[in-house]
């Protein structure tokens, strides 16, 4: 595996070190050719159904909650039909940690397909925004000639009216997922001023949407995202990635022409197609760099090309790097491959177990940070609690509160508490014992029953003043 973009040709030239930098240190834009073939054609279709996706999960219901909210607000996730609060956080870490180890692992069997094919940095800018743009400026010519014109020309004025319009659609399809749809419909239809602030986050958003895809771009894949610096470790000799044959293609030159020695060049006629289409501007003949985001257009490219010159097909191929370079075949069973899934089943199946014995009620109880205790009179000391209850049930459920293991006078403000369905409350509670009986602290169990009769405790302590400072 090679550093970022090695430079084979013209080394210490910064262009070849950074593929969006001129000589100078200036961006250079980059214009890629669209090559038809059948991987575009696949990524075409993976990515609308993509796009369709991202729209439909914050709509579609599942068990009556969206497929994919994460309230902030709120403090709850909504995932499949499952919902996570503040209190699941083991749940939440064996889920994530779920995730990141699948990552890794399709990474090591299929390597970046995630970066070109799932991506919505990618499926957007590749299927929506460049799509629009051609279809304002023309191909990649007639884009560079707008580029050294300079100005606004009309059609570019056009595009990036488009592209906020479309910017606007994303900004508040991305706000779905952590606002809900209704609470956008509401943004939207409503006048600004009675929503300014969800008016402002969306309008906020709308600008970073089209500065990423108008400006920022590749960048974001090359620079930013850190996915691209991990690939070292992720991968491995048989990962499949995206490469050039070079026992095959070398050295590079016009059919049926030889080299300096009279050696007969190889099956590369040097065209530079592959070049031309990839949409971060390497040369994937310069070996494996961190920039490749396995899109498979130079693949779609350089077969049209060995066709036209009747060469067989595959010199820029799907393969793994010990193929490319050896020629042996790529092993599939190997060491990371199988201890991935073996480490996910594990994360799953404690993810499963905890789902199945985590209660259909949280009890949590917090002390008052700015005065723990109250010293009523010589003999009485107040503890003022707050008591959060999460209910996980799709119906409200009230709750009677009391306090066990002391004689003390309890007083809820409103009791039984009501717990809206999947939601949950807090309410302050004060607890007034005799000071000889807490001494300093003693421990007491709060008691949460439900319409049903079914209860659920939690320990905790009262606090007061001991015999030596009592007044």
């Amino acid at each position: 595996m090679s550093t970022p973009t090695g430079a084979t040709h013209g080394p210490g030239r910064l262009e070849n070190l950074v593929s969006t930098w001129n000589s100078d240190g200036s961006r250079r834009w980059l214009r890629p050719r669209l090559a038809p073939g059948r991987f575009l054609n696949y990524r075409r279709i993976v990515g609308w159904t993509l796009i369709l996706f991202f729209f439909a999960a914050p709509l579609i219901p599942i068990n009556g909650k969206p497929m994919l909210l994460f309230d902030v607000a709120a403090r709850r996730f909504h995932m499949f039909g499952a919902t996570f609060h503040p209190t699941d956080s083991v749940l939440l870490m064996l889920l994530m940690l779920s995730i990141f180890l699948g990552i890794f692992w399709i990474t090591a069997v299929l390597g970046r397909v995630w970066c070109g094919w799932g991506c919505p940095q990618t499926v957007y800018m590749e299927f929506v925004f460049r799509p629009i743009e051609r279809f304002f400026e023309g191909g990649p010519t007639a884009q560079r000639e707008l580029d050294r014109k300079g100005g606004l020309p009309l059609r570019r004025v056009a595009k990036y009216l488009t592209f906020g319009l479309v910017g606007f659609v994303l900004a508040n399809q991305f706000l779905a997922y952590f606002v809900g749809w209704s609470d956008l419909i509401v943004w939207i239809t409503e006048p600004p001023w009675e929503h300014l602030g969800g008016f402002s986050l969306v309008m906020v958003t709308t600008g970073l949407v089209v500065f990423d895809f108008a400006y920022f771009r590749e960048q974001m894949c090359t620079v930013v995202c850190p996915y691209a610096r991990l690939q070292s470790v992720l991968l491995d000799g048989d990962s499949l990635v995206v490469g050039y044959d070079q026992l095959r293609g070398e050295p590079r030159g016009k059919p049926k022409s030889r080299t300096a020695e009279g050696k007969a060049t190889g099956d590369c006629i040097d065209c530079k197609a592959c070049v031309q289409v990839c949409p971060t501007g390497i040369d994937i003949r310069d070996g494996l760099q961190l920039e490749c985001i396995n899109c498979t257009q130079c693949i779609d490219a350089c077969d049209s090309i060995m066709k036209k010159v009747g060469k067989p097909t595959g010199l820029v191929r799907l393969s793994s790097t010990r193929n490319l370079r050896e020629g042996t075949p790529r092993r599939l069973l190997r060491p990371r491959v199988l201890a991935y899934p073996v480490a996910i089943a594990a994360l799953l199946g404690a993810m499963v177990l905890t789902l199945h014995s985590r209660s259909d009620v949280d009890v949590t109880v917090l002390r008052q940070l700015n005065a723990p205790f109250v010293v009523e009179s010589a003999e009485r000391v107040r503890n003022q609690l707050r008591v959060k209850l999460v209910n996980r049930d799709r119906e409200a459920q009230k709750f009677h509160v009391s306090v066990e293991g002391v004689d003390a006078d309890v007083l809820v403000p409103v009791n039984p508490v009501t717990v809206p369905p999947d939601g949950q409350t807090t309410t302050p509670i004060f607890v007034t014992a005799p000071a000889s009986v807490i001494d300093g602290s003693c421990s007491v169990t709060l008691k949460v029953t439900d319409e049903t009769g079914k209860s659920y405790t939690e320990e905790f302590e009262l606090l007061g003043p001991t015999e030596e400072v009592r007044p």
